[in-house]
């Protein structure tokens, strides 16, 4: 897996992605502190309504910016969003006013949800290879993974010698770094011929999205997703310290082990779909969030809890992880920015949706009821993406364009299976292709 980082371009995108992860962990272990200088008792509840706002932005942002995405060259899209990043952190240390800690949040995800769709459409068009594509995704995933670990542990040394106000300096740094390693490499920026109304490019992803059987079969393994993480992350520590009466070090080992299951299923995961197709491996994953639930319900001790974490964790990277995949597939390069922004968007729709449904049921009905809840959702959900997701689901899908000129681009493009302007691809649909053929 490590061979691709023998990619100058992507070893510097990868380790742009590394120290920009670290900084945002840093960031959110001191503004957790910060929350509780400002708001003392209440640090839950602004820390509850930053979460909301983020996620706000996250849906609401992503769409829009990628509708510049195609417009702008993405090194310096990308270098810009990580100087505004490091500018909102600069200033988040001085902050008197807990509502200058929600604008202030506000703009930091606002540029965070430009950045990341927009630097996750970049590595395919770096990456052409289907096969270095996957090892790649794999190791974004171990990036995510990794960062939960290392930021908090980085953050419990740095404060045994410095005041949490300096944390914010680290993340700082790890935009600054992010920055200059994206600068240090040429990006490919396609851009598209046609010329849409804002109107158009805004919604233009989540359209295509929508249309697109297998996205609408991700989107449903997206709700399964993010209902088996939001029990892991909004409920982990009162279970482990109020149910269960242990320390926060015991917390820790627990998120460790949900970490550790993810970390598990992308080393493994590359080999796996080199031999199985996305769509088995993928709800195979959702299956597995749906079991663990399940078991969830059934657990009553910290003994059990972790093994069960870290099944969760195995199944959330198996869902998750082989997500650009399908939307590499599912767009044109021209309009990949969209389609990753769409996803980014609907997605963390999804969170929100689920993660205060997660801290409710569980507070007002107990655990073993938001298990069993989230079992429900994650099943129907799975269980939805089998019927919205077709079993021949093809990557070539042969098929004919008689209203196309010979000379145009598009011919040219897939591979050729007859005279004129008969080709194949994956299914794609947009302007070209509004009506694919029938499959069986």
């Amino acid at each position: 897996m490590l061979a691709i980082l023998g990619h100058r371009t992507y070893r510097h995108l990868f380790l742009a992605q590394v120290v920009a992860l670290i900084g945002t962990g840093l960031a959110t272990v001191a503004l957790g502190l910060l929350a509780y200088d400002l708001a003392g008792a209440d640090a839950g509840l602004v820390l509850g309504t930053a979460l909301a706002i983020k996620m706000i932005a996250y849906v609401t942002v992503a769409p829009i910016a990628s509708a510049f995405a195609e417009r702008l060259p993405r090194r310096t899209m990308l270098v810009t969003l990580d100087l505004v990043r490091a500018a909102v952190a600069l200033l988040l240390p001085f902050v008197s006013e807990i509502w200058h800690v929600y604008v202030l949040i506000f703009v930091l995800q606002a540029a965070s949800a430009a950045f990341t769709p927009t630097f996750q459409a970049t590595i395919p068009d770096v990456l052409p290879d289907e096969a270095e594509y996957t090892r790649a995704l794999s190791l974004s995933r171990l990036a995510y993974d990794m960062e939960s670990v290392v930021s908090p542990m980085l953050a419990a040394a740095l404060l045994t010698v410095i005041s949490f106000h300096v944390l914010f300096a680290g993340t700082v740094v790890g935009f600054l770094i992010s920055a200059a390693l994206v600068m240090s490499v040429t990006l490919p920026s396609p851009k598209s011929t046609e010329r849409r109304g804002i109107y158009d490019r805004t919604t233009r992803g989540v359209r295509m999205y929508l249309a697109t059987p297998r996205l609408r079969g991700l989107l449903a393994l997206n709700l399964a997703v993010s209902a088996a993480s939001s029990m892991v992350i909004v409920n982990t520590v009162v279970l482990v310290q109020a149910a269960f009466g242990l320390d926060e070090r015991a917390t820790a080992l627990a998120l460790a082990s949900y970490g550790a299951g993810s970390m598990a299923a992308a080393l493994s995961l590359p080999r796996v779909l080199d031999r199985r197709p996305d769509r088995v491996v993928m709800l195979a994953g959702g299956g597995l969030l749906v079991a663990g639930l399940t078991v969830g319900t059934f657990v009553g001790s910290y003994a059990l809890l972790l093994p069960l974490w870290f099944v969760l964790g195995f199944g959330n990277s198996t869902t998750q992880t082989p997500t650009g995949r399908l939307l590499r597939r599912s767009a044109p390069a021209a309009d990949r920015p969209a389609i990753f922004a769409a996803q980014f968007a609907l997605s963390h729709a999804c969170w929100l949706i689920t993660y205060p449904l997660a801290g409710w049921i569980g507070a007002k009905f107990g655990f073993g009821v938001a298990f069993a809840a989230f079992a429900i959702i994650a099943a129907a959900a799975t269980f939805l993406a089998t019927k919205l997701w077709p079993g021949s689901d093809e990557d070539l899908v042969e098929h004919t364009h008689n209203d196309l000129p010979q000379s145009h681009p598009h011919l040219r493009a897939g591979v050729q299976t007859g005279g004129g302007p008969q080709h194949a691809h994956a299914s794609t649909d947009d302007e070209l292709h509004a009506n694919w053929p029938e499959r069986p």
